[in-house]
């Protein structure tokens, strides 16, 4: 059999894009903040076709580079992090570096829609209380084409392990609404994880 013949024999998956001798099949930047769940979270996308950008995240002026639109965007990015009331929170600064920086301690709607620019991609949000509509609309003002985060607090390996069902799902050639719909029939604390488009 030959080589362009044997991947049309297999069940379809995205996957078979790279055994076809593609290097991905999509690629993620994967943002870790004070979460730390992003190295287990590269290491399984990885595992799945994808190419991902890891970038550690320390200061909030870190946050904007990787996200300001001055370095081409992945199409998704994820966020590992903690949240709280609608903001993505960040490590506290010594005050000889916190005075040099956009903001402070946590990301809102007005600094997402200030300093973020994200054209097209899709974000995950892993943090808890993320979902709050004020700030996904800010991330879709900024030029998310989706936006997809828990609205409540998940405990914590849920939200390792919800970005991984996605990606399962998308590499299993579902759309990101059926994959999105199947993550939250899950159970409970998947059922947290809410996607909004833009108009």
């Amino acid at each position: 059999m030959d080589e362009e013949t044997w991947p049309a024999t297999q069940r379809p998956s995205r996957i078979r894009e790279v055994q076809a001798g593609r290097l991905s099949w999509t690629s993620v930047d994967v943002l870790d903040l004070e979460g730390g769940d992003g190295r287990p979270l590269r290491d399984a996308l990885e595992s799945f076709g994808v190419q991902v950008n890891y970038l550690p995240i320390g200061q909030p002026r870190h946050f904007v580079a990787a996200l300001d639109g001055s370095r081409t965007v992945a199409p998704y990015v994820i966020l590992c992090c903690h949240g709280d009331e609608g903001r993505v929170l960040l490590d506290e600064l010594a005050p000889e570096i916190a005075a040099h920086q956009p903001f402070n301690g946590s990301a809102g709607p007005e600094d997402v829609r200030a300093h973020l620019r994200l054209p097209g991609s899709v974000v995950i949000n892993n943090g808890c209380e993320t979902g709050d509509p004020r700030l996904a609309d800010a991330f879709l003002d900024a030029g998310a084409s989706a936006y997809i985060a828990p609205s409540g607090a998940p405990f914590g390996y849920a939200s390792v392990f919800a970005p991984l069902f996605l990606f399962y799902e998308l590499t299993e050639q579902r759309t990101l609404t059926e994959a999105v719909t199947r993550l939250r029939a899950h159970d409970g604390e998947l059922g947290m994880w809410e996607m909004r488009h833009r108009h």
